[in-house]
């Protein structure tokens, strides 16, 4: 069974970033391998969340042992997410190009998280340039929300043709969140052929890690085999639920991580082109 290696935060207390997405996998059934970026006890929204970040030299020694296991050959996908200096970013790089070495066939996911609308930018600029620099150039898949693919591409989003034309502005595969569909809160796929848009009524309280969860159930869905708009089904749909079983709650509660990908969503989606 292939298995994910997600470089990421982990948050003890947070069912966000790379902790989020390890139990997302393992409910799924799906091995996780996290190495994480930061140690942190709460979500820093909340106010100061404790910890630290993860030397990139422990980074380093911990992805050499997972290495030397010989498990870098049984990946499927590698995401990365949350880093905290340049230096965690070149040895993710350093390591996506051994997977590729190791697994050809692996996915490689980034994202890219630098900011959002309202803070703007919550990452050090030297972080977000590296990102965009070592990490967006070898992914497969870039899954930015819609203010860091307007950053990415120099494209303003406003809309749903803005986030396309982002997405292939930026000449790679894009899963794009946040985008606005009138009313309503959308999510893009957009590649060099097809676009897939799906849809849901905004949640006024959304809570924290939702973009994480969207960019783990799409890259779980496409490790098992799924087709991309299947994939995207999947993906968009399990996420609504989350944000149901949340109840309007700040942090996703576990019963918001889901068992089996979703085959039968509750979300509008829909071909846009291609």
């Amino acid at each position: 069974m292939p298995s994910v290696l997600i470089l990421s935060s982990y948050v003890a207390s947070s069912r966000v970033g790379g902790g989020a997405q390890a139990l997302a996998l393992g409910r799924l059934g799906i091995e996780p391998i996290l190495i994480p970026t930061v140690l942190f006890g709460r979500h820093p929204g909340h106010g100061a969340p404790g910890g630290a970040a993860v030397a990139a030299e422990t980074l380093e020694a911990m992805l050499g042992g997972v290495e030397a296991q010989g498990l870098f050959a049984g990946l499927g996908a590698v995401i990365t997410g949350h880093f905290s200096t340049p230096e965690q970013v070149a040895v993710a790089a350093g390591a996506i190009d051994r997977v590729r070495a190791a697994a050809p066939k692996a996915k490689v996911v980034v994202d890219p998280i630098m900011g959002d609308d309202a803070p703007g930018l919550y990452v050090r600029e030297a972080v977000a340039e590296a990102v965009a620099t070592d990490l967006v150039a070898r992914a497969d898949l870039v899954a930015p929300n819609a203010w860091e693919l307007s950053r990415l591409s120099g494209v303003e989003i406003g809309n749903v043709e803005g986030a396309v034309t982002a997405a292939r502005a930026l000449g790679r595969p894009v899963l794009v969140s946040s985008v606005p569909v009138g009313d309503d809160i959308g999510v893009v796929y957009a590649d060099e052929r097809n676009c897939w848009l799906g849809a849901h009524a905004a949640s006024p309280s959304a809570p924290n890690g939702t973009g994480d969860l969207l960019t783990v159930l799409f890259t779980a869905a496409r490790v098992e085999g799924l087709p991309i708009p299947d994939a995207f089904r999947a993906a968009v749909s399990g996420v609504a639920e989350a944000v149901l079983a949340a109840g309007g709650a700040a942090e996703l509660p576990i019963r918001a991580f889901p068992l089996q990908l979703f085959t039968s969503p509750r979300v509008r989606v829909e071909l846009l082109h291609g």
